[in-house]
């Protein structure tokens, strides 16, 4: 769909529709069930954080994704991130700003070591993130012995959480990722690489700096997601053999919600608005009570019913043009 031949009204469309009739759903179900989803300011505040992580969560896995490479470390880019920056502000008495810089910087370092990994070995990304996930899983339980890091206590590091903060990390991440990919030669680079490799390469743009790149961007995000989860609890749980994967499955339903909706508007934008669906949903589940195995089929059942919507939606366009002319014809 070619977003510059729609009218302004269609891409606003577009680009709301589904958000809106998203959130319409949530607030029905939750009066139906006589509760409010935003009672208070710790609603908003859980809100918005689980807009941010999935959000950041969704652009990670979205970078190496669209370009076939298909990444299950990014959630222990984020564990291990967190044990190294929490372990250094308290050593240092750093603040929350200095250790979500530190999540920056060693989420890069680790996105580029899985994306060197991936290179030299010239192994399928996935058979490497897997291999890298234990890699990480099993330094961050050495960090910290198996025990987990906890700053309960520390102010300065448990004082971040507020909803200024979380969409302060929003709306800098979301301008961030525009301008990367939509107006640096890094991202047209990167679109080339998309619409066609062999020939990208024949024009002379290198595709591993730009593929470890993209590791080095994700691993970043995933450093910020790390942050704002050891932030919000004060603590850092391990999780070994693939306990860290889980993550990443936050992130598929936003990610094909943005990229419908990134036909209207931009993907990005896209991701931010599924993180909101994904975050009112989550926090339906909870203000409902439900059970955490009732939560994840009814996910996965939205998952595939969009999914499906998308694979069939050629065929429904179809018959609707079938049907306007048998009208048409009709009326003739």
């Amino acid at each position: 769909m070619n977003r510059g031949r729609l009218s302004l009204g269609k891409r606003i469309f577009g680009t709301l529709a589904i958000p809106l009739f998203a959130f319409g759903i949530i607030f029905l179900v939750c009066a139906v069930r006589g509760v409010v989803l935003f009672e208070t300011t710790r609603n908003w505040m859980a809100f918005f954080r689980a807009t941010a992580s999935v959000m950041l969560t969704t652009f990670a896995l979205s970078i190496n994704l669209n370009s076939g490479r298909f990444d299950f470390s990014i959630g222990s880019v984020a564990l291990l991130s967190s044990v190294i920056s929490s372990t250094l502000a308290l050593w240092l008495d750093l603040p929350a700003g200095g250790m979500l810089l530190i999540c920056i910087l060693s989420g890069a370092v680790l996105g580029c070591i899985s994306g060197g990994i991936y290179v030299i070995s010239k192994l399928p990304p996935i058979i490497v993130s897997l291999g890298v996930t234990l890699l990480f899983e099993g330094a961050a339980f050495v960090l910290t012995d198996g025990y987990g890091v906890s700053f309960v206590t520390k102010a300065k590091l448990t004082g971040f959480p507020g909803v200024r903060n979380y969409l302060l990390v929003i709306l800098v991440a979301l301008a961030i990722m525009i301008l990367i990919f939509d107006h640096t030669k890094f991202g047209y680079e990167y679109k080339a690489l998309l619409s066609g490799q062999s020939v990208s390469v024949n024009m002379g743009i290198r595709e591993i700096p730009n593929a470890i790149a993209c590791y080095m961007i994700a691993g970043s995000l995933m450093g910020v997601v790390g942050f704002l989860s050891a932030t919000n609890t004060g603590t850092i749980q391990m999780a070994l053999n693939f306990g860290s994967i889980g993550v990443m499955f936050t992130a598929f339903l936003p990610m094909f919600i943005g990229g419908f909706i990134g036909r209207f508007s931009n993907d990005k934008l896209g991701y931010l608005l599924g993180g909101m669906i994904a975050a009112g949903i989550s926090l339906m589940y909870a203000k409902l009570q439900m059970d955490s195995s009732v939560q994840q089929i009814v996910t996965a059942l939205i998952l595939v019913v969009f999914l499906i919507y998308l694979n069939n939606e050629n065929k429904l366009v179809e018959l609707r043009m079938l049907k306007a002319r048998k009208t048409a014809k009709h009326r003739g």
